[in-house]
């Protein structure tokens, strides 16, 4: 599992360095599929004094969402595709949600009261914004640049974890498929997924794909571009092996659903 530890010190350093905000992986890979994953990581900058949380608060799904780094790392190399993933935890600033979202800096997270974010002032959000937040999505965005100055429509597909008990209710699924008005990956996703009557296959579960303002709204349904979000159960994904099984796996079923998809499309 992708872990970042440093947070959970208190030792001074080159945090920007070692930590930056976003890391790009194969960039040369395939412009017509971007991977990007929201919530690959659990840093903290030491300057943050862990938000004035225990160290092991870090290690919980509220920081970030476990095993989703593995998997999109691995499904990068299976689909020789880029893929964007952000390198702070989510319980700074969540870059899964609008600019104008209360909910962006988190108070309360899963019975987590978060003190550091209790009184965040504008000066500090505009600052979480420009070092943290907005170099993400910059990211997204000039890797969607590039596969458009190619001459490609790229397909974006975002990677998510969800954690198997949501206040105190387990959740019965194992894998989530969520999406708005563009179901074009989706819905023949979710199809192939349901051929295992071992799998229960979310449509639009545990969560919605309707969130105005989230990474898929702002870089896919606003955008026209195909588009999917996949959230798989962390205990399915928590050690590397269960990542590369489902980035295997996943890369199955993607495989003949974005060749489709092209030839439809005329090939871009």
């Amino acid at each position: 599992m992708r872990s970042v530890d440093e947070n959970l010190s208190s030792e001074a350093g080159a945090a920007s360095d070692l930590h930056p905000p976003v890391t790009v992986l194969r960039p040369q890979g395939d412009p017509r599929i971007l991977l990007i994953c929201d919530h690959a990581c659990n840093y903290v900058p030491p300057e943050y004094d862990n938000l004035g949380l225990p160290s092991t608060e870090f290690h919980r799904h509220i920081a970030w969402d476990i095993g989703a780094a593995d998997v999109t790392e691995a499904l990068s190399d299976c689909l020789d595709a880029p893929a964007v993933l952000s390198g702070f935890s989510r319980l700074l600033i969540d870059p899964n949600r609008g600019s104008d979202d209360p909910t962006m800096v988190m108070k309360l997270s899963d019975g987590a009261i978060i003190p550091a974010n209790r009184h965040v002032d504008e000066a500090e959000l505009s600052h979480r914004v420009s070092a943290f937040y907005q170099p993400y999505h910059d990211a997204i965005s000039e890797r969607l640049r590039i596969a458009r100055a190619a001459g490609v429509t790229p397909a974006l597909i975002s990677i998510h974890s969800f954690t198997p008990v949501f206040h105190g209710h387990e959740r019965p699924w194992h894998v989530g498929v969520l999406w708005d008005r563009d179901a074009r990956i989706a819905r023949p996703l979710i199809d192939a997924l349901r051929r295992d009557p071992q799998l229960c296959v979310g449509d639009n579960a545990p969560y919605s794909g309707e969130l105005v303002g989230d990474s898929m709204n702002r870089h896919g349904t606003n955008t026209g571009l195909p588009h999917v979000l996949i959230e798989l159960r962390q205990d399915l994904i928590d050690t590397p092996a269960d990542a590369q099984y489902w980035a295997k796996r996943l890369a199955g079923e993607l495989q003949p659903i974005l060749a489709r998809l092209r030839a439809a499309s005329g090939g871009g």
